[in-house]
């Protein structure tokens, strides 16, 4: 099993760069098709990394073949590998992503990208009785070194039905609640890299732990399972 990012990986997306279609990639499908399965060992060795403190219910490895039919964008390929790693449901919550790009483009993310309804005005109204837990959380030391704070979309204004003078109103007009990690290139081929990002991805486990518990309970605390 491959335990590091091979160099050539980084190498082979430069190129496909410069030359995405299809004549070129088919000429060179054999080379990619041999980086794409030590790829794929990494982010299976990966999985075998976290399984010591999580549990890891399935790994997905995205294709390379980009869907077009609905984006202004008609290159045909990728030119970086994406890899979901999926928690063992419905007890445990949130998820891992491993992105692998080069030009220092790579990072890893986790959390909860696109809540449902139901689920994002739990969070919500959780945030709304008591703010303290994630305060706690997103303040430890070791956490905010690892992740820093939360990233992606939120309203403009509060949630209908919500507050808008809420002390707690910058976490509950958030629409995603996700943290990322960026890494260099060199960063992302040294043999230590996979050993990193699962120091990383268990940083988190405070935070799935404390939305696990809130995701699979009602407003009284009563659990939903």
């Amino acid at each position: 099993m491959s335990t590091t990012i091979p160099k050539e990986t980084l190498t082979f997306f430069k190129k496909l760069a410069e030359n995405n279609d299809r004549d070129w990639f088919n000429e060179h499908k054999p080379e990619f098709k041999a980086i794409e399965a030590k790829v794929k060992s990494a982010y299976n060795h990966l999985g075998e990394l976290m399984n010591a403190h999580d549990q890891i219910e399935k790994i997905k490895i995205f294709r390379i073949y980009r869907d077009v039919r609905f984006s202004k964008n008609k290159l045909p390929y990728k030119t970086h590998f994406g890899g979901s790693f999926a928690r063992k449901k419905p007890e445990l919550r949130g998820g891992y992503y491993l992105h692998i790009q080069p030009n220092n483009e790579s990072f890893i993310a986790t959390g909860f990208w696109e809540p449902n309804k139901e689920d994002l005005f739990r969070i919500r109204k959780e945030f709304e009785m008591n703010d303290s837990e994630m305060r706690n959380i997103l303040n430890n030391k070791t956490f905010k070194t690892t992740w820093g704070g939360f990233v992606g979309d939120k309203l403009k204004t509060a949630p209908k039905g919500f507050d808008k003078e809420h002390p707690a109103i910058d976490l509950i007009r958030r629409k995603q609640f996700i943290f990322t990690k960026k890494y260099t290139d060199k960063e992302v081929v040294a043999d230590d890299f996979l050993k990193n990002v699962n120091d990383a991805f268990k940083a988190i486990r405070p935070y799935f732990n404390y939305m696990s518990d809130v995701l699979t309970t009602n407003l009284n605390g009563e659990s939903l399972l």
